[in-house]
């Protein structure tokens, strides 16, 4: 016999979970009594919201639910941030809460919380376990729900006195995505399609990739000379040297990308939804019903028609898409058009007040890391330099979120280099949004994580103030900051740790942090008059 907390934890290691994100509580001891007999690597967070996102990026990883663990009521709460990035962002997730015993649920317990009231806008899918036994099935249904489809969240809630209970069951079996295959006819119509036209474009996005898929698609890009851009913060799905890419399709997307869209006569959207920021507030394609032919392929069903009536819908991951229609071996083309306008973009911008450029420093991160390094970070105007003047050179290089969310960047940084130790980690984070989840830093510390984190302290929340200068001019109310010496919070947490207000101390500062036998923190100074790449405060004002 085993308990359900056993029994659970069993069940993790059925499904391959090598690792999982949590911060303690009493509803669920009997899990973390269970890990300690295991070779699961349990990461402790400071905050829920810190490890949701841990989990969350974590997932995005590997291509399997990231798992996080917390506490019932506040703990739950706290997670919301991450689970909303999973959901926003369609990766895999599992969060297991600790509920209130059985016998006292319905009578507002002690941080009681009803999780499916909470969660079901959010999640997938949200299960509440009613006995031990019902364990492993439970289990198998938020692993296959949060990786089949649209991935996404799973909530699973276990009452605390189930934990204890013993069972007879034994684990789950392993879980692995459904990959749904084209038919003849959608793949005959594709080919059709793409014949014809005389303009098409790809824009990529979404999750269900892997390297092979992505390796895939280069050789069909090639082939067939089509341009390739990627959706909002989805630019590792395709290499920016490669000569078919075209840019994202993010905030302050470069003009000439929008007009290949709006003058293509093909539109091909394959693993994304073209959602609000994309679509540059649902202007670049009409709605319902675009005036260019639409293929839309995508693993869920449900999104094929939902925003967009497509021309051709096909229910497909990209990677069994890929894998079902015919491809050539790459060949060599010079740079499409399209490339030769990107490279443009990624390379210059007006100069910014102040003595820190953003975009030298950028590309100078580019330029000393190379092939391997993993980019991640939050929301705000800061990613604006990253998102443009960064080239991600391969699946997997960039950590960052869809939903916008910031504090997000810190612990997604933690959760890559914990699963690719060998690469170099940076985190961009504005000084907003890295005290969304500074005291992740410790976590980074106690667990000898050696990322390296960039904050962009501009003294103000900058994206809110540059909405702020531009509909209410010279009235700034709520959006200033006054911060830490950042420098010496790091410290405080055994950091190597500098304040930097050059560029050319920033090169060298950041050549020592690379060196360091431990994790890394600039705390870089930045003018707030220069808010985006392209304008000023004073331009923002004056309209």
């Amino acid at each position: 016999m085993t308990t359900g907390g056993q029994l659970l934890v069993q069940c993790l290691l059925a499904q391959g979970t090598d690792r999982v994100f949590c911060v303690p509580g009493e509803s669920y001891l009997p899990i973390l009594d269970a890990l300690y007999d295991t070779e699961i690597d349990t990461i402790v967070a400071r905050q829920e919201g810190g490890a949701a996102m841990m989990a969350e990026a974590d997932g995005k990883a590997t291509g399997r639910p990231g798992i996080c663990l917390v506490t019932r009521g506040p703990g739950a709460a706290n997670a919301m941030a991450g689970i909303h990035v999973a959901q926003q962002d369609s990766t895999p997730m599992i969060v297991i809460i600790g509920q209130v015993a059985r016998a006292v649920r319905g009578r507002d317990a002690f941080q009681e919380v009803n999780f499916e009231a909470t969660f079901s806008t959010v999640a997938k899918l949200v299960i509440e376990i009613d006995d031990p036994d019902q364990i492993p099935d439970s289990m198998t249904a938020a692993f296959h729900t949060a990786m089949n489809g649209r991935p996404g969240p799973v909530i699973i809630s276990v009452p605390q006195d189930i934990l204890s209970q013993e069972t007879s069951r034994s684990a789950c079996s392993l879980s692995q995505a459904i990959a749904t295959i084209p038919s003849d006819d959608s793949l005959a119509m594709f080919n059709t399609l793409v014949d014809e036209a005389l303009q098409p474009v790809v824009i990529i996005g979404g999750s269900r990739w892997n390297a092979e898929a992505i390796t895939k698609l280069q050789h069909w890009a090639s082939d067939k000379k089509i341009p390739v851009t990627t959706s909002f913060r989805r630019q590792h799905l395709f290499p920016a040297t490669h000569v078919c890419y075209a840019g994202e399709l993010g905030i302050g997307a470069n003009p000439a990308l929008i007009k290949l869209i709006s003058d293509s006569d093909l539109i091909i959207l394959l693993g994304g939804r073209l959602s609000e920021i994309p679509s540059q507030n649902y202007t670049l394609l009409d709605i319902p019903v675009p005036k260019q032919k639409l293929v839309h392929i995508h693993p869920d069903p449900s999104e094929l028609g939902h925003v967009y009536q497509p021309t051709l819908g096909i229910a497909a991951s990209p990677i069994a898409f890929l894998q079902a229609i015919d491809i050539e071996p790459e060949r060599s083309v010079d740079p499409l058009p399209a490339h030769a306008n990107y490279i443009s973009w990624s390379e210059e911008c007006p100069a910014q007040p102040g003595d820190i450029q953003l975009r030298k420093m950028v590309q100078f991160v580019n330029h000393t890391l190379g092939d391997q390094a993993i980019i991640c970070n939050g929301a705000g105007n800061y990613a604006a330099w990253v998102h443009r003047f960064f080239r991600y050179p391969a699946f997997r290089s960039q950590f960052a979120p869809n939903s916008g969310s910031m504090g997000y960047g810190l612990p997604a940084a933690i959760a890559a280099k914990l699963r690719f130790p060998n690469s170099p980690v940076v985190c961009f984070a504005g000084d907003g949004c890295l005290q969304m989840t500074i005291q992740e830093l410790g976590t980074a510390s106690q667990f000898d994580v050696h990322i390296i984190v960039l904050v962009i302290d501009n003294g103000m929340y900058g994206t809110i103030r540059m909405h702020q200068e531009k509909h209410f001019p010279d009235r700034v109310s709520a959006t200033s900051l006054q911060n830490p010496d950042f420098k010496a919070v790091a410290e405080a947490y055994g950091y190597f740790s500098e304040t930097v207000t050059t560029n050319e101390a920033f090169e060298s500062l950041f050549l020592e942090a690379l060196a360091a036998k431990k994790p890394a923190l600039l705390h870089l100074k930045t003018d707030p008059e220069g808010v985006t790449p392209t304008l000023t405060i004073a331009q923002l004002r004056e309209g």
